[in-house]
C-alpha cells in the first residue's frame, strides 16, 4: 500500500503511477477503432455496403457497454486488483483483435471478433479511471484529464498506422494486427509497474432500481442528458473522420491515399491535449462552463466541417483539429457532475448506466452518419456531418438548465 503523504494531501509516487498507467492505456485501447483504420480496404474486399460496414465499430460499442455492465454488476473488478484486471482486459482485447486481423474472412465472422474486442477492453478504461482516482485529490481534474487524453491518442494510433501502412503499400490485415502487441505491452506495464492507491476504494455494483433512484434527480437526468448529447457527436466522428476526410480530399483534387489516414490520425490524437486543458481548468471554472463551452465549439465546428466538405484540404483539417481538440475535452466532467449530484450510494450504479447507455446510442449515430457518408456520396457526408451537431446542441440546453438549478452548487466545490 502505498504511503499517504503528510495532512491528506496527493500520496508521493503518483506521477510516476500516472506516466505508467496514461503510457498503458494509450496502448491498450489501439484495438477499439482498427476496423475504422481499414474501413475503405474492407469495404471493398469484402464487399460491404453502406449499412454493413458500420456494424465492425458497433459491434464493439455493444461490447464494451455489455462488459461493462456485467463488471459493475458482479463486481468483478472488485476480486481481483486493478492492475491485473486491466491486464487480462488488455491482453483479451488483444486476442480478440488478433482473430480479427488473420481469422475473420467476412462480415459474419468478424463481428463476433469485433464484439469481444469490446468486452474486453470494458476492463481496461473504467479500471484505469479508477486507479488514477486512487492516487489523486487535490490534483484529481488534471489526472483524469491525462488519462483519457491518453485514451484518446490510444483511439487514434491506428489511424496513424493505416496513414503508414498504405504508404508502404502494407495489407489492411498488417494495420489490424499491429494493434494487438501494443495492447500486449500496455497490460503488462499496467500489471508490473501500477498498483492501487491509498484513496482507492471499492466500486459499488451496479443495481438498476439503485440507479433508477439516482435517475429520479431531475439534476442527474440533465448531466446524463448532456452525456448523451456529447456521445452522440463523439464516435460517430471519430469512426468516419478518415473516410470524411478522403471523400473531402477527392473533391478537393487530392487524391492522396495516405493523407485521410495521417490527417484523422491528427484530427483524433489532438483531443488528447484538449482533455488535459480540460482537466486543468475544471475544478476551477465548474462543470457546467467546460461542458457548455467544448460543446458549443465542437458543434460549431461539426457545421463548419460539413460546410467546408470538398474545399482546401488545408482549411478542412484545420478546421477539423480545432474540432478533435474540443470533442473529447469535457468526457471526464459528465461523469464527474454525476457523481457530485446523485444521492448518497448512488453514483456507482448511475455512472455505470450512464456509460451504458452513452455507448449504446453512439451506435445509432455510427450507423447513420455511416450509411449517409458512404451511400449517398459529397452531399450525404454533409448531412451525416452536420447531423453530429444536434448531439452538443441538446447537450448545451441540458447543461445550461442544470446550471440553473440550486443543486449545481454541488458541483465543482460550488463552482458549477
Amino acid at each position: 500500500m502505498a504511503s499517504r503523504a503528510p495532512d491528506g494531501a496527493d500520496p508521493p509516487g503518483r506521477w510516476r503511477i500516472l506516466l505508467v498507467l496514461s503510457a498503458g492505456l494509450l496502448l491498450a485501447m489501439t484495438p477499439w477503432l482498427s476496423a475504422s483504420a481499414v474501413g475503405a480496404a474492407l469495404r471493398t474486399e469484402w464487399s460491404l455496403s453502406a449499412v454493413e460496414l458500420p456494424w465492425l465499430t458497433i459491434a464493439v460499442q455493444i461490447g464494451f457497454a455489455s462488459g461493462a455492465l456485467v463488471l459493475a454488476a458482479t463486481g468483478a473488478a472488485d476480486v481481483l486488483p486493478a492492475p491485473r484486471v486491466f491486464a487480462i482486459g488488455a491482453f483479451l482485447a488483444a486476442t480478440a483483435n488478433l482473430g480479427f486481423g488473420w481469422l475473420a474472412t467476412d462480415l459474419g465472422s468478424a463481428l463476433a471478433f469485433r464484439f469481444l474486442t469490446g468486452v474486453a477492453l470494458a476492463g481496461v478504461y473504467p479500471v484505469a479511471m479508477r486507479l488514477i482516482v486512487g492516487w489523486f485529490r487535490a490534483q484529481r481534474g488534471l489526472a483524469v484529464g491525462v488519462v483519457i487524453g491518453s485514451l484518446t491518442i490510444g483511439t487514434a494510433l491506428p489511424y496513424l498506422v493505416s496513414g503508414l501502412g498504405v504508404m508502404s503499400g502494407a495489407d489492411w490485415r498488417i494495420i489490424v494486427v499491429l494493434a494487438s502487441p501494443a495492447a500486449v505491452l500496455g497490460g503488462m506495464l499496467t500489471l508490473v509497474f501500477t498498483r492501487a492507491g491509498p484513496f482507492d476504494i471499492p466500486a459499488p455494483r451496479f443495481s438498476l432500481s439503485i440507479a433508477a433512484q439516482a435517475l429520479r434527480a431531475p439534476a442527474v437526468r440533465l448531466a446524463n442528458l448532456g452525456y448523451l448529447g456529447h456521445m452522440w457527436e463523439l464516435y460517430g466522428m471519430w469512426t468516419w473522420i478518415p473516410l470524411f476526410l478522403a471523400a473531402s480530399f477527392l473533391a478537393a483534387g487530392l487524391p492522396d491515399p495516405a493523407a485521410p489516414g495521417l490527417a484523422a490520425f491528427a484530427v483524433v490524437a489532438i483531443g488528447g491535449v484538449g482533455c488535459i486543458v480540460a482537466g486543468l481548468v475544471a475544478d476551477r471554472w465548474g462543470r457546467t462552463t467546460v461542458t457548455i463551452t467544448a460543446m458549443a465549439i465542437s458543434g460549431g465546428t461539426a457545421l463548419m466541417a460539413a460546410i467546408m466538405f470538398g474545399a482546401s484540404p488545408l482549411l478542412v483539417v484545420l478546421v477539423c483539429l480545432v474540432w478533435g481538440s474540443t470533442i473529447v475535452a469535457d468526457s471526464a466532467q459528465f461523469s464527474a457532475a454525476v457523481t457530485e449530484l446523485s444521492p448518497p450510494g448512488t453514483a456507482g450504479s448511475a455512472l455505470a448506466l450512464q456509460v451504458a447507455a452513452g455507448f449504446m446510442l453512439t451506435t445509432v449515430t455510427i450507423l447513420v452518419a455511416g450509411a449517409l457518408g458512404l451511400e449517398a456520396g459529397d452531399a450525404g457526408w454533409r448531412v451525416a456531418f452536420a447531423m453530429l451537431a444536434l448531439g452538443p446542441a441538446v447537450g448545451i440546453v441540458a447543461m445550461w438548465r442544470l446550471r440553473g438549478r440550486p443543486e449545481a452548487l454541488l458541483l465543482a466545490g460550488g463552482r458549477r
